[in-house]
């Protein structure tokens, strides 16, 4: 089956594009988008890793490898390149500069792409977006200052923990879902709260030590290291000490107070928002749990929801160096993109990590394993159609995408849209090429 093709910056909006078909942007041109000269077709400056003069392909419209005639909605589409180029790259001319990916010269010049293919291979079947290798030099200096930050600042791991953490690759991880970062800093406030969410994930939930029981109090009392308690006099330097108590606080504290210096209060506030949401969800999967209940697929996919990557693409603003308003970040339309994006990033975390489960202890529940006991179907059978289940949230992201960005073509919202776009792109590269931690079963 062939790949949907490699992913430029603004990565499955155009293919979003040509699902959504024609007649949306021919709306918006209607609406007075090229009157108004407000989007421009090339962008001020290139991100790491991405020529200057980035073309716009747009891939065929349908499923994946069906070939598509020259006629319809997507070949018209295809005849309307500059507008949606306008569409996906934001504005020129005088004071809008800032606008755009914000200015690279401290950065150093992107690594010639590997002639090697990276390692892992792709689900088959999976839609996705292949990107180009994250800067090295970057990967490097990321990898480097978060581990620095894990042993020295926070103590956040034992010494036979150092080997996990390593193989993690965080650094390559971040840097391939944030390539419109200006700096390294702005890369680790994503970094840090990774790695932060990763601890309460493993040492509260599952690997190291995490349980159901007890779960509610102990993700309480670490959500307040985000959301700070507002107490008495007398009972706030006992609230402070607790903060410092166990590897996950430290971290989930020093990480939030990066960020607090680099993100606006609309933004952090924001990234307790979905916080609490992903804790919310581990009390559901722990309460399934404890019962030994496995649930209904939509019950589950419901649970993912929340349980799920979102705090990291709804922070892209943040990391970018720029900020998406509130007024703009809160609508349903842009919410319904964010959630997408969260839901189908984490059916590739179901997908990529199902025979590392089921070769763990005890039962797993992903998606794969749900579908196979709720549906009567063969293990096989279930995790081709989990796979159809992410191609289908996929394409209604990309096709939601498409429509905001047509309907609302303002350009932080723009911006906003291509990083979440990235993200979810990045997200699959890490999964797919984290041989340490992710094989695939034997299912083709």
């Amino acid at each position: 089956m062939p790949e949907p093709g490699p992913s430029p910056l603004q990565s499955s909006l155009p293919a979003a594009a040509a699902r959504f078909g024609a007649h949306v942007f021919a709306g918006a041109l209607a609406s007075g988008i090229e009157a108004a000269g407000a989007l421009s077709t090339v962008p001020a400056e290139a991100p790491v890793g991405v020529p200057a003069a980035v073309p716009v392909p747009l891939p065929p419209a349908g499923p994946v490898g069906v070939p598509v005639s020259g006629d319809g909605p997507a070949a018209a589409v295809r005849q309307a390149g500059p507008a949606l180029e306008r569409i996906l790259r934001g504005p020129s001319g005088l004071g809008t500069a800032s606008l755009h990916l914000a200015a690279r010269a401290e950065v150093p010049p992107a690594a010639p792409a590997p002639e090697e293919p990276v390692p892992g291979r792709p689900i088959p079947g999976l839609y996705h977006h292949p990107i180009q290798e994250p800067d090295p030099a970057r990967v490097a200096e990321v990898s480097r200052r978060i581990k620095d930050w894990a042993v020295d600042e926070v103590d956040l791991y034992p010494d036979d923990w150092e080997g996990e953490f390593d193989g993690f690759s965080v650094g390559r991880y971040m840097v391939a879902c944030h390539p419109d970062a200006p700096t390294v800093e702005h890369l680790m406030l994503a970094t840090r709260l990774m790695v932060a969410e990763n601890a309460v994930d493993d040492c509260y939930c599952e690997d190291h030590g995490g349980s159901p029981i007890g779960l509610g109090g102990r993700l309480l009392m670490a959500h307040t290291a985000l959301d700070p308690l507002h107490t008495t006099k007398e009972y706030q330097p006992e609230w402070a000490q607790s903060l410092h108590s166990d590897a996950p606080r430290r971290a989930y504290r020093s990480a939030m107070e990066y960020f607090l210096q680099m993100a606006s209060p609309s933004q952090a506030d924001r990234f307790r928002h979905d916080m609490a949401r992903l804790h919310m969800g581990y009390l559901a999967e722990a309460a399934w749990a404890q019962t030994d209940h496995v649930p209904e697929v939509w019950e589950y996919l419901a649970m993912r929801q929340f349980n799920n990557f979102r705090p990291c693409p709804t922070i892209t603003d943040s990391v970018g160096g720029y900020e998406l308003p509130a007024d703009l970040h809160a609508p349903a339309a842009m919410q319904r993109v964010i959630a997408l994006a969260g839901n189908a990033t984490t059916i590739v975390n179901d997908l990529y990590s199902y025979t590392k489960e089921q070769a763990s202890p005890g039962r797993h529940l992903n998606l794969p394993v749900v579908i196979a006991e709720r549906e009567d179907m063969s293990e096989q059978e279930a995790y081709l159609k989990a796979v159809g289940v992410h191609n289908d949230l996929m394409h209604e992201f990309e096709a939601e995408s498409a429509a905001l960005a047509a309907a609302c073509p303002v350009p932080s919202v723009l911006r906003f849209l291509r990083g979440v776009a990235v993200w979810v792109d990045g997200n699959h590269y890490w999964h797919q090429t984290n041989t340490y931690r992710y094989s695939l079963p034997d299912f083709w």
